[in-house]
């Protein structure tokens, strides 16, 4: 995943809990109903088997549709199970460990609303850095609340590409868009939209769209 001149782009992550082979089907079509950049494999409380069952049945889903396939936090699966990256958070393995493991594979970092922490993340080589949470969510404990300024300071100041991640949706990610986000990071708008996840895609890309973005 790099700066693209496509603008801002769709970044999907998976529900926090999921059957891989039911699984199959909603996913393929949330990819066909429009632009997807990425999707990240987002599962806790798997043990290692389940989660390698799960990387081998979703990632030729993924893959297929030429979207990058990254998984969250277990950098090791990543490299064994021909993913095309991983991301990171601060409790995880250390960024810097991480990007040695991957080598030419992606790297993403979380880096909450800390100038900070996203500075040190392009020094270790980060292929991206995510921002957040801009928004309540239920999907998990967000510890810090961004604002949408953090966006603009950084997409005027780098050129890796910026996520931003929490309780976006269609109604909500405009100002996020306008500030410079590279990627919008979503689970709940997709996965628990009324009218099944590719409606959920088409309103993401449509909310894009109209940003000009």
């Amino acid at each position: 995943m790099s700066e693209s001149d496509e603008g801002c782009r769709l970044y999907l992550i998976t529900p926090p809990a999921l059957d891989p082979i039911a699984f199959r089907d909603p996913l393929a079509r949330a990819l066909d109903a429009g632009d997807v950049a990425a999707v990240q494999l987002r599962l806790k409380d798997m043990d290692d088997d389940a989660l390698r069952r799960a990387i081998d049945t979703l990632r030729p889903v993924v893959q297929s549709r030429g979207v990058a396939f990254l998984m969250n936090d277990r950098v090791d699966l990543a490299v064994a199970h021909g993913c095309d990256g991983a991301h990171v958070g601060q409790q995880d393995m250390d960024a810097a460990a991480a990007r040695k493991l991957l080598g030419n594979l992606t790297l993403g970092v979380t880096c909450h609303d800390s100038r900070d922490l996203a500075l040190t993340a392009g020094e270790i080589g980060a292929d991206y850095v995510a921002f957040g949470a801009f928004f309540p969510t239920t999907t998990k404990e967000a510890p810090t609340r961004a604002d949408p300024a953090i966006l603009q300071w950084w997409s005027e100041m780098m050129v890796i590409p910026s996520v931003a991640i929490g309780g976006i949706t269609a109604a909500n990610c405009a100002p996020l868009v306008r500030a410079g986000a590279d990627f919008l990071a979503v689970v709940g708008a997709v996965w628990n939209h009324p009218d099944g996840p590719e409606a959920g895609v088409r309103a993401m890309n449509a909310a894009i769209a109209a940003e000009g973005k």
